[in-house]
């Protein structure tokens, strides 16, 4: 078994995208890429695994077997907190040490980080193997379905309007607020690949929010308030035709289930929002990725 630091080429780029739609797709019976937008959500995964291996190559490992490759775990370090981005092996493979090695080197570049984060899939191995290493696991709802545009009520006096680069420093504090550190380098990722960037500022707070297609992929916000008026502006915004997805609420963001629900989206659970060191969050909805 070889374990060694993914480079930033879009063969190594290609061959954890492989190994995550395998592992996924074995232990929750779907690929991550939806086949309703394949070819854009396999881009912007190929992108982020670029990022990451650009912005924390210390954090990128990839695990290969008579040159193959069957497992990979993609990590970062933002101010303090360390985050598990990717985590996954090819079933062929399990059993074979690749997943205990993949996470030792990985975690050794969180070293020095008194919190961790990490989105975790339904797999109970993965549960086991997250718990055995420290984490509190939070389980995870998610809202999907469309929008039912008569339940938006009157957003009232919080001002919404597009957000852009020279928001950076905003977002950052929002971040430091919420959970204890900024995403730097990873807002100019989002900013580039997702749709848009919702941000509201007032004597009321501050918040932000990144909506991708249908899909919620970051909301971070000072209080309930301005967090529940982000929502509902993303919601709003979602292309008719499009399913909407708001992912890893834990019970602490009652208030985006509210919302949800409001708007006729359906309530499931899924996976985990697995914490080290510190509380989820709140309020605030995880990117699964950047977190």
């Amino acid at each position: 078994m070889l374990i060694r630091q993914l480079q930033d080429t879009a063969a190594d780029a290609e061959a954890v995208r492989a190994i995550a739609a395998s592992a996924f797709h074995a232990t929750e019976g779907m690929a991550p890429d939806t086949p309703a937008g394949a070819p854009a959500a396999r881009a912007q995964r190929l992108a982020g695994t670029r990022h990451l291996v650009r912005t924390d190559p210390g954090g990128c490992w990839i695990a290969e077997q008579g040159g193959t490759a069957v497992g990979a775990a993609l990590s970062m370090r933002r101010e303090g907190v360390w985050i598990l981005a990717l985590f996954a092996v090819l079933p062929s493979a399990r059993g074979e040490d690749a997943g205990r090695l993949l996470l030792e080197r990985a975690a050794e570049h969180g070293r020095g980080c008194l919190r961790g984060l990490l989105c975790a899939s339904p797999s109970p191995a993965a549960a086991r193997r997250y718990r055995q290493a420290g984490f509190t696991l939070h389980p995870a709802m998610r809202l999907t379905g469309t929008v039912d545009r008569s339940g938006l009520l009157d957003p009232g006096d919080i001002p919404v309007h597009p957000g852009s680069a020279v928001h950076t420093h905003l977002l950052d504090s929002v971040d430091r607020r919420t959970r204890g550190s900024a995403h730097g380098p990873d807002h100019a990722f989002m900013l580039a690949h997702y749709d848009e960037l919702l941000i509201a500022d007032s004597l009321a707070g501050s918040g932000y929010c990144y909506r991708d297609g249908g899909a919620v992929r970051l909301l971070a916000a000072t209080s309930k308030r301005i967090a529940t008026r982000l929502l509902r502006e993303a919601l709003a915004r979602v292309p008719d035709g499009e399913e909407a997805l708001v992912e890893f609420l834990t019970a602490e963001q009652e208030w985006a289930v509210d919302v949800g629900l409001e708007v006729g989206l359906s309530l499931d659970t899924r996976g985990y929002l697995a914490v080290r060191g510190m509380r989820p969050p709140a309020p605030y909805l995880p990117n699964g990725a950047f977190l």
